[in-house]
């Protein structure tokens, strides 16, 4: 006669990370050569951890206020001035250094609520399921399905141009990119061994989505936001440049690039030393996230 079948013995908790690591394994995806990460790539990694680490240092330490006029309006680039002065005479290298801090601090506050929120949707409707998911989704859709850049000047229009009202209209159209990113990888991992047996040794389902469902979404997350960054510095220089940020006197580098265009051709260094800042944070904001793409797909 057959014996009945015992239910589940509890497993111990390493036998969980046995089998998460079991699962998440995946096979190491090379560069020719043997290289896990280009060349390019790295010089952008190590030359975005030295940016960052200026931007934050150095702005307390420079001679002049960003705000000050120090100068002869439209002085040209010298040992004094660097990068000249603008049309009121303030130094525009450290207006220049402190708009790219700004810049660089504005975005990865949006790249972060982005983050936070559709992290949070997504997490929900992946592990909810049924009408949750199928609600959740629509709303993401929707917001995807909506003019971005629009949604936001319209926003900004609504509260008032100013910095603050431009970040939450940037934030407002950027989470469902990461919504759909945490959903698919909630989705994918919900039904592992590792997570079933989390669930059969009576762990909650809260537990469950934070600690053995949510961690398996942060390397796309991880991808997706480095990726975003370049895109986000420059739609908020973008905004800046049609009077959406801080007006003057604060430093920012699209209000700054506007303001010196009607320069262009007499006092060039007044519009292309902040088009050069935005340019040099986009460029190596996008090649930081190929670096750190290369580098997640190895692990």
């Amino acid at each position: 006669m057959t014996a009945l079948a015992s239910p589940p013995e509890q497993q111990p908790a390493g036998s969980l990370q046995l089998l998460r690591r079991r699962y998440r394994s995946r096979p190491h995806r090379n560069r020719p050569g043997g290289e896990a990460i280009g060349k390019a790539e790295r010089a952008a990694l190590v030359f975005a951890a030295v940016l960052v680490i200026l931007l934050v240092a150095v702005p307390p330490f420079l001679p002049y206020s960003p705000a000050d006029m120090i100068d002869v309006p439209l002085t040209p680039p010298s040992w004094a001035h660097p990068f000249g002065t603008d049309d009121l005479g303030r130094d525009l290298l450290s207006r220049v250094v402190y708009g790219m801090r700004t810049s660089l601090a504005s975005s990865i506050l949006v790249v972060a609520s982005g983050i936070v929120v559709g992290g949070l949707i997504g997490l929900v409707a992946g592990m909810a399921g049924g009408w949750v998911d199928a609600v959740l989704m629509r709303l993401t859709d929707l917001f995807l399905a909506l003019p971005g850049p629009l949604l936001v000047l319209a926003i900004v229009a609504a509260l008032g141009a100013s910095l603050t009202h431009t970040l939450i209209g940037v934030a407002v159209v950027w989470w469902p990119w990461y919504a759909r990113v945490v959903r698919g990888q909630v989705r994918a991992t919900v039904g592992m061994a590792y997570v079933e047996t989390a669930r059969l040794v009576g762990l909650g389902r809260v537990r469950v989505a934070l600690h053995h469902v949510l961690p398996s979404a942060f390397g796309p997350l991880i991808v997706t936001a480095s990726l975003d960054l370049g895109n986000v510095i420059l739609l908020l220089a973008s905004l800046s440049f049609l009077g959406l940020g801080t007006p003057d006197p604060a430093a920012e580098l699209g209000e700054m690039t506007a303001r010196g265009l009607t320069y262009l051709l007499t006092n060039w260094w007044v519009a292309v030393m902040p088009a050069a800042a935005v340019l040099l944070l986009t460029f190596i904001a996008n090649f930081a996230g190929d670096g750190v793409r290369d580098l997640m797909e190895r692990r």
